[in-house]
């Protein structure tokens, strides 16, 4: 006991240092402001966790810092000495202590093989989890002192008197390491918020840890609400105006499984599968199986627009104006996210406090978040905060769009694991998609199913399309009727040249052009030929400083989005070429399209931007007869080898796999047409189902190599992905985003563009900070391109004043690149603002 009587616990050992001559913060007392957060947290979010549980998660929660009772960490606190170990490594060091075990495992009525998972999901809130060994935590504990060990068992021992109905019965070993990831996540928000000195401020030591509880836990009632992470309810309000199609109507009437439930919505490109999945997903919050969302796009720039699309509807499906986040690398440069920001002091329509904006990780925790599916996946891999991310979309009905664009083995194992644990922790999911084979729907709903402890019936019906909830309800009969569109005619272009010609004669009689290919430099090609020809074309791939895609991005939605206005003012329709770019979620309207050859999958979705907004421009009104896919390819039933594509595609001829492109060749030509949606499933199967039509002799070996790089990948993804049974201090991680790919590809190398001015070098673009402008002028490019150029020496004293104070990882990731006058950087590399990156000579094979 201290003087004043209250125990030396409460008096002795500070948890943060005082700030400008104030009070030190008791660590007992920060515990216990995180174990109320934690309590709010979890009465917020987890109504039907039983009462013994949720005890059991804030009583270890209560000590999940026990680690700063210590001498060592009290001495670098007051004196600035040296700690042998880290507070929260002390803290599994005291909680595995044989006396302070056994006491643990009395109480709460349990094994230490159910307790030491859950110890370490609490000890590991830093990022990380614990993995010392015992000798190390002996060590630990000596050099705490025993006057720390007395009161970290004497803190203990008071925690069991505040949630007397924490129980560890009836959790075995199994359990206990599934339960150990959503405890660790619960424990990094709760710790997150319970150190804002704003909401906690530095108190004087109380009289007893049951006083201080009953006083913190009306300040954590306010900082969860201050945070943005009290739910907002959700509304049975309409969510849209107009008269819903066919899969929309199913959407809103299908019925809903027990328990966690996924819903897969297979139509065509155009179909309002969006539109499908918000109603699907507001019956499924007003069905408690969750408490917000997370729509998860295939790139930022679908993020974005996803984001724009989110805003409007976003406020209609709760009560109360919901938090609504973007999440990804560059979310800081979107204009409607900022505008959202500014406003969530008085917004009536959505709002983004800064505690969530502050990083992506918060992001998350939104009631509708807006992001990359790489935000979730990273909640997979044994990085530094996963849990939280886990925890974040536990609560989410997870939509996910553009599934078949994760259908690389890579990808798709860790999309299959996602699923898996997301329902493990009672989640719930959407998935869309346009184009995917029945073999991986199969994949993918067998790991939902196991994850939610659930016997998987296998379901390859063929019919499309479909809305299908495994296990449940499917709506498979829809009206027999082809898109408003009709068939998209194929045709074959035999070469570059028959698609120059046929898009200066579209673009003279006034239709809207464009022409995809699979490599940026055969793109840049195509618009030098264009325009040699005479036809002003512009150009959209992903080899851009940030702020001209930006720029490009928009100038391409305002010509041939929604209300583009499509036409020059001499009356020639406006001419775009892209790379494959274009092909997910970005809503064009075309009247001719070439395209190179590509997987079936692929070029379904590029066919999706022809002939797309029929009701503001009907057949009638369009300067061509028809909707015609053109492909740039050559003829199938000419001898295919390993050079039979390169011929007509330079440069990306290696950029998808080759018995693809071929067997797609053959189908396509063959069929002659795209009847969407009653003729996608046949096509699809044909080229990515199990029965895909066979490839000649001369490819079979390159389609062995591809599929032992596929079982490559595949392996390599589950060698990555975290071990869910083997609990979180065996299973998780603490290693940077980057050192763990969400996605497999050729490795990148990022340039940071600068340009002189008289102070030194500058940021290429302008932007509101420093920080902005140097986004906004990165540009990246595959690192093998650079290989053989002289890049600007880092070292140069101009340079260096430029990236003075920068942190290591800034160092390592970007390349400074002064540009001169006419673009040129150095030797065989030049930017421009209208065409990118160029490379001179240019290589085989290019990026997207």
């Amino acid at each position: 006991m201290s003087q004043d009587g209250a125990p030396s616990y409460l008096t002795d050992w500070p948890g943060k240092s005082a700030m400008d001559g104030g009070l030190e913060h008791p660590a007992a007392c920060h515990m216990l402001d995180v174990a109320a957060v934690a309590e709010v947290l979890l009465r917020e979010g987890t109504p039907d966790l039983p009462s013994d549980r949720r005890d059991l998660f804030c009583l270890l929660i209560a000590l999940h810092d026990l680690g700063k009772i210590g001498a060592q960490f009290r001495a670098m606190l007051r004196a600035g000495l040296k700690q042998n170990a880290r507070h929260w490594q002390v803290t599994e060091a005291w909680l595995r202590e044989e006396a302070m075990e056994d006491l643990l495992c009395e109480r709460l009525g349990g094994t230490y093989l159910a307790l030491r998972p859950l110890v370490a999901a609490i000890a590991g809130h830093h990022g990380g989890p614990p993995r010392d060994t015992a000798e190390s935590q002996w060590r630990m504990r000596l050099d705490a002192g025993q006057a720390a060990a007395q009161d970290a068992r004497c803190f203990v021992a008071a925690c069991f008197d505040l949630w007397p109905r924490a129980s560890l019965a009836g959790i075995n070993e199994a359990e206990a390491m599934i339960l150990s990831w959503r405890l660790s996540g619960l424990t990094v928000v709760a710790d997150w918020v319970g150190s804002n000195p704003d909401w906690f401020p530095a108190a004087e030591p109380p009289t007893s840890a049951a006083t201080y509880l009953a006083e913190t836990r009306l300040r954590a009632a306010y900082a969860v609400e201050k945070a943005g992470l009290v739910a907002s309810v959700p509304s049975a309000t309409r969510l849209f105006d107009f008269a819903l199609r066919a899969m929309q109507e199913a959407a809103a009437s299908i019925p809903l499984r027990d328990g966690p439930t996924l819903a897969i919505i297979e139509d065509e490109t155009g179909a309002g599968k969006t539109e499908a999945a918000l109603l699907l997903a507001q019956r499924m919050l007003l069905a408690s199986k969750g408490r917000g969302l997370y729509l998860a796009l295939p790139t930022m720039a679908t993020a974005d627009a996803m984001f724009r699309r989110a805003r409007d509807v976003a406020r209609r499906i709760f009560v109360t104006p919901p938090s609504l986040t973007l999440a990804h690398g560059r979310a800081g440069l979107s204009v409607e996210f900022r505008e959202v920001m500014a406003r969530s002091g008085w917004s009536e329509d959505v709002i983004c406090g800064p505690w969530l904006a502050d990083s992506r990780r918060r992001a998350l925790l939104a009631d509708v978040g807006v992001g990359t599916i790489d935000q979730a996946l990273l909640g997979i891999l044994p990085t530094r905060f996963a849990t939280l991310r886990i925890h974040a979309l536990a609560s989410k009905i997870l939509i996910v769009d553009e599934v078949h664009e994760l259908g690389n083995p890579y990808l798709a194992t860790e999309l299959e694991t996602l699923l898996r644990l997301h329902a493990m922790g009672g989640g719930s999911a959407i998935l869309l998609t346009a184009t995917l084979p029945l073999e991986q729907r199969a994949r993918l709903s067998r790991a939902f199913e196991e994850g939610a402890g659930r016997a998987f019936v296998e379901d390859m019906d063929p019919a499309y399309p479909v809305l299908s909830i495994p296990g449940g309800a499917a709506k498979r009969s829809f009206p027999d009727t082809v898109s408003p569109k009709g068939p998209v005619k194929i045709a074959r272009l035999g070469s570059i040249d028959e698609g120059v010609a046929l898009i200066a004669q579209a673009s003279a009689s006034g239709a809207a052009c464009v022409w995809v290919r699979n490599a940026v430099d055969d793109a840049i090609a195509s618009v030098e030929a264009l325009r040699a020809a005479g036809v002003e074309a512009d150009l959209l791939h992903a080899r851009y400083a940030f702020a001209d895609r930006k720029r490009i991005e928009a100038a391409a939605l305002a010509a041939f989005g929604p209300e583009g206005g499509r036409r020059r003012n001499d009356g020639r329709g406006k001419v775009i070429v892209s790379t494959q770019v274009l092909e997910m979620s970005l809503d064009y309207d075309f009247d001719v399209m070439v395209s190179d050859l590509a997987p079936v999958a692929a070029l379904i979705q590029r066919a999706g931007r022809l002939w797309r907004h029929m009701v503001r421009r009907p057949a009638a009104g369009r300067p061509v007869p028809a909707p015609v896919l053109h492909v740039v390819a050559p003829d199938p039933d000419r001898p295919a080898d390993t050079r039979w594509l390169a011929e007509v595609q330079p440069r990306g001829a290696w950029v998808y796999e080759l018995a693809e492109q071929w067997r797609t060749a053959e189908v396509l030509f063959r069929a002659g047409e795209i009847v969407a949606p009653g003729g996608l499933r046949a096509l699809i199967e044909a080229v990515h189902g199990d029965d895909r039509v066979p490839v000649p002799d001369t490819l079979a070996a390159a389609e062995e190599v591809a599929l032992g790089d596929a079982y490559a990948e595949a392996g390599l993804a589950r060698m990555n992905i975290v071990k869910i049974a083997a609990g979180y201090r065996d299973g998780g991680g603490a290693a940077d985003d980057r050192d763990y790919p969400t996605r497999l590809g050729q490795e990148t190398r990022a340039l940071l563009l600068t340009r002189r001015a008289p102070s030194g070098l500058v940021p290429w673009v302008e932007g509101e900070s420093r920080a902005e402008a140097e986004l906004l002028s990165e540009v990246s490019a595959r690192a093998t391109q650079f290989r053989d150029l002289a890049l600007p020496d880092q070292s140069a004293p101009e340079i260096a004043a430029f990236t003075e104070g920068w942190p290591d990882w800034k160092r390592v990731n970007l390349t400074v690149c002064p540009v001169e006058e006419g673009g040129a950087i150095c030797e065989g590399l030049r930017y421009d603002g209208n065409l990118g990156l160029l490379f001179q000579p240019r290589g085989r094979g290019d990026e997207p």
